[in-house]
């Protein structure tokens, strides 16, 4: 995956719920613990926080800063907050040498942080979107994307359906919700 992928997973997160900008995002989303404005932030976050990776290159933790969007901050403002982190991301993804490594549980290449990148925005698009009673399908070309990068021993099917699945986040056919998961990110 590549910076186009994540600036399409950002550009899809406001595309969707910009229009549920008025509504009360103080709500769980979805299943989540977390506010639909908090989850938000949290993408932004993890984006910003994936191109410090891939741009400050260390090898054995995650660099020690932080995004703190301001209280204050309407929904709208937390998207555009996404859109910019999206931005760097993508910019660091998209300059950054393949041989790049950069710690992520082990060392992580720029795709592996793309695909993470685009993992964040999707799954938790959709986490909101449950939230905030928005009817909304994750796009299936990026969803296929972070399977083949992060869950090499997804089964076939439907590529929403299974991402949404191998993230704990609904049933897939007869296997049941999963109450734990994880990603490959590593370079193994």
């Amino acid at each position: 995956m590549d910076g186009a992928d994540v600036r399409a997973a950002a550009d899809e997160m406001t595309r969707v719920l910009h229009p549920a900008c008025e509504q009360d995002w103080s709500v769980a989303a979805g299943d989540l613990d977390w506010s639909c404005w908090t989850t938000a932030a949290h993408v932004a976050h993890d984006l910003l926080a994936y191109a410090g990776q891939v741009t400050g290159r260390p090898d054995a933790r995650y660099l020690p800063f932080d995004l703190r969007v301001s209280d204050d901050a309407t929904p709208a403002d937390v998207l555009t907050v996404v859109t910019a982190s999206a931005g760097l991301l993508a910019a660091a993804v998209d300059t950054a040498p393949p041989q790049t490594r950069a710690w992520h549980w082990g060392p992580c290449d720029p795709g592996g942080f793309a695909a993470m990148g685009v993992a964040e925005t999707v799954l938790h698009t959709y986490d909101i979107t449950c939230g905030l009673g928005v009817t909304w399908r994750p796009p299936p070309q990026l969803c296929a994307g972070v399977l083949r990068r992060l869950f090499p021993e997804a089964p076939t099917g439907d590529a929403p359906e299974v991402l949404l699945w191998m993230t704990g986040r609904a049933a897939l056919g007869d296997r049941p919700r999963r109450t734990s998961w994880s990603w490959q990110a590593a370079i193994r």
